[in-house]
């Protein structure tokens, strides 16, 4: 019994020193966010590599997500009377969470695992030491651009995808469903309010936060080569998806 305590006790305790390491990491960061010189033109690559070439994913699942809602609480719907509300349950699930959550998921499959590995092969071949010797800050040079970026870039990518899936539900509660193209929009303009729209922009906002500081440091603190890459990408992608899922409910709780 002895035994397990002190093997529990040790493995709390590293995890602890793990997570104070990363939490110090992100302190770090922001620290250099307000500290010149801006990389600027690293912060253009970024956005577009964050925003740009995310964006047919985006309206791929977002057309989807649209559809799929709109068959799916239409029939629900109907059950109690109130298929006229299509429209705004459509429009607050994809504002409120969808948008946010699923925009953040496919960016993240996308373009987060591609920025650990591209951080994590720099790291194996000493690319970032070189940024040291030639007196860069690595952390400014490489890990702000994308954080301040990703912050930038998460917010319209979650508004274009929440566009996408209400149009999307829209054809769908029209053309397939028979709604009245007036009901639709009409009744969204009625329950759709600012403090839903914020929810969703806080959300975007902090989900872009968490997926550029943890596929960040994965790939800054990568070793043992390819492999190394391979498991940091691996890590980065896991640990992004369920911390998105995990602070989406408790902001869900805060704004209740």
């Amino acid at each position: 019994m002895e035994r397990f305590l002190r093997i529990l006790g040790e493995w709390a305790l590293s995890m602890l020193r793990k997570m104070g390491h990363i939490f110090l990491f992100l302190l770090n960061s922001i620290y250099f966010i307000f500290i010149p010189p801006f990389k600027f033109k690293v912060l253009l690559r970024q956005i577009r590599f964050f925003g740009n070439k995310s964006l047919v994913v985006i309206l791929l699942t977002g057309a989807f997500a649209g559809m799929v809602l709109a068959i799916q609480l239409y029939y629900t719907l109907r059950k109690f009377g109130s298929d006229a509300l299509l429209g705004p349950a459509i429009a607050l699930t994809l504002i409120r969470e969808l948008g946010p959550v699923l925009s953040a998921l496919m960016v993240t499959g996308r373009a987060g695992s591609a920025l650990t590995a591209e951080i994590g092969i720099m790291s194996i071949t000493e690319q970032i030491d070189a940024l040291t010797a030639m007196a860069l800050n690595p952390i400014r040079y490489l890990i702000v651009p994308n954080i301040v970026a990703a912050m930038m870039v998460f917010p319209l990518l979650a508004a274009i995808f929440d566009l996408t899936g209400i149009y999307s539900g829209y054809i769908i509660a029209v053309n397939l469903l028979g709604m009245s193209e007036g009901t639709y929009f009409a009744q969204i303009e009625t329950f759709v309010e600012m403090a839903d729209i914020r929810q969703g922009f806080y959300k975007s906002l902090s989900f872009g936060v968490i997926v550029s500081w943890i596929c960040c440091y994965k790939g800054y603190h990568t070793v043992y080569g390819a492999e190394g890459v391979s498991r940091s990408t691996t890590e980065a992608v896991v640990m992004s998806s369920v911390s998105i899922l995990i602070w989406d409910y408790f902001l869900g709780s805060v704004f209740l």
